[in-house]
């Protein structure tokens, strides 16, 4: 049987016809409906779950439901130009962003492209903004103090290289202040920084740039901002790309810290997204893994064991409660996760006392192992003082003839109240904190004025650094109070309480 010419390319041009149509649908799809950052798409039978897809006009996209006949797709950028019927490409890349050392001292998006006018970034090594949590064995304890620089938090609520810390409280009441105070702390340390703004307006996170580049600390630290402006989409995935940048440096071997402000805008764009691609809604209309978005993206925070470098991602997420209500959905589902949380209270906030950390009601469930033995020598005495101030400081409200011990610890417990205030963008490190706390609990400050204290402790510092400068650095070193550090300390106390009576016209 003879085949003639014709049709041997009649075959071919069938054969070829039907391959462009599988590579068609397999590879790229077609735009079924657009709106409100989400695109339905038809084809990409090949795509991947958290796929990056290609939209023209060089738009992102990434792939969040895949279902039988479509592609639901939540659009990272302008919507605007995207239509119906418009081609879309897959990219075969897992949602990932830049990271390394190159990324420190900028300002970035939610996929890790550069906001700061400063030009693009080389970054060598990129990464998956969702990975695994390190397992229980590539684990160890927490036992490295991680300093926030805050008297109160170091002594009472002490965080660790690898802990989660959950900061919870009303809006306005000084959450930000003590993370930005944190990373200000990690100045001298090996400690690089990642702050995530999530849902916040873009003059608030201009501002902490500003006070992060004005006390030199953004050489160290890198920002990620999703603002209130961008889409939903863009300010779920911001928290996991921060988090990928600080895993960069864990898994090598070095330490960081990530602070996340605040991850209770990420749960509401993310109930947003969720609604949007018609996911079953639960509580409060979350969707119901809204518990695994923030455990998964928690758990990456961790102290690695010694074969894997020891390396630390350490984690300050924030919760803004609304009015007070702790027990909320968001904010018992991250108190859970978290290892401890420290509140901040409106009522101390506006009665002056700043950081307005509520001592009763905050707790670091890694306590001590985060300490040194300095500052478990006068924190142990510290956090039960206070609580008895606490009581009898509500039972004297109402009685009037107090015996000489109740007025001794009311006035012990005045003074250390008002010791552990803190001016913004002054954070102290460890030496420094347990020398003004050591003053508060032997009773050294128990003849000032209260209104004197802030002074007290400003000169004490100046006092001791030109009068016995080895108090501090032997602190620093040996890191805990020998009998000769007690001896030096005692004295300098006394001698620099005198001369500021005397400054102060209260002998």
């Amino acid at each position: 049987m003879q085949i003639k010419a014709e049709e041997i390319s009649q075959i071919i041009k069938d054969q070829i016809g039907e391959y462009e149509t599988k590579v068609d649908l397999n590879e790229t799809g077609t735009v079924i409906s657009v709106g409100d950052g989400i695109a339905r798409v038809y084809g990409v039978q090949n795509c991947m779950a958290m796929e990056l897809l290609e939209f023209p006009g060089s738009v992102m996209g990434l792939a969040l439901n895949l279902e039988e006949d479509n592609v639901g797709c939540a659009i990272l950028g302008d919507v605007v130009g995207i239509k119906e019927g418009d081609i879309v490409k897959r990219t075969g890349r897992i949602a990932e962003v830049p990271v390394g050392p190159e990324m420190l001292g900028r300002v970035v998006d939610g996929i890790g492209q550069p906001i700061d006018g400063q030009g693009p970034i080389s970054a060598e090594n990129s990464s998956k903004i969702e990975v695994l949590a390190p397992g229980v064995i590539a684990r160890k304890g927490v036992h490295e103090p991680m300093y926030t620089g805050s008297k109160a938090v170091d002594a009472m609520t002490p965080v660790g290289r690898g802990q989660r810390e959950l900061i919870i409280g009303d809006r306005q009441i000084g959450k930000t202040a003590l993370c930005v105070d944190a990373i200000l702390a990690q100045k001298e340390t090996d400690v690089y920084c990642i702050y995530v703004a999530v849902g916040q307006k873009k003059s608030t996170v201009a501002l902490v740039v500003e006070a992060l580049r004005k006390h030199g600390a953004m050489e160290y630290t890198t920002v990620v901002s999703a603002c209130a402006s961008d889409p939903a989409a863009m300010q779920y995935i911001a928290p996991f790309a921060g988090c990928a940048m600080g895993e960069y440096f864990r898994d090598n071997g070095q330490h960081a810290l990530i602070i996340y402000d605040d991850l209770s805008k990420q749960a509401v764009s993310y109930r947003e997204l969720s609604l949007l691609l018609r996911r079953p809604p639960g509580r409060e209309a979350f969707p119901g893994d809204i518990f695994f978005n923030h455990s998964r993206l928690l758990e990456r925070a961790s102290k690695l064991n010694d074969e894997l470098g020891a390396g630390s991602l350490t984690a300050l997420p924030i919760i803004e409660t609304q009015a007070g209500d702790v027990s909320a959905f968001i904010p018992t589902n991250v108190i859970s996760i978290t290892d401890g949380q420290v509140y901040l209270e409106p009522n101390l906030f506006f009665s002056g006392v700043r950081p307005a950390i509520n001592v009763g009601l905050s707790v670091s469930r890694v306590g001590g192992a985060a300490q040194v033995k300095a500052m478990k020598q006068v924190a142990g005495t510290l956090r039960l003082d206070l609580a008895q101030y606490r009581e009898l400081a509500a039972f004297a409200a109402f009685g009037s003839d107090l015996d000489a011990a109740t007025q001794a610890q009311l006035t012990r417990g005045e003074r250390l109240v008002e010791i552990l205030k803190q001016p913004q963008y002054q954070p102290l490190p460890m030496e420094k904190q347990v020398t003004i706390l050591y003053a508060g609990t032997k009773g050294f400050l128990d003849q000032l004025p209260v209104n004197t204290l802030a002074d007290y402790e400003a000169q004490l510092y100046d006092y001791i650094e030109s009068n016995d400068a080895s108090i501090f650095s032997d602190l620093k070193e040996e890191q805990v109070f020998t009998d000769a550090i007690k001896e030096k300390l005692d004295k300098a106390l006394k001698s620099f309480g005198e001369t500021f009576k005397a400054t102060k016209g209260l002998n």
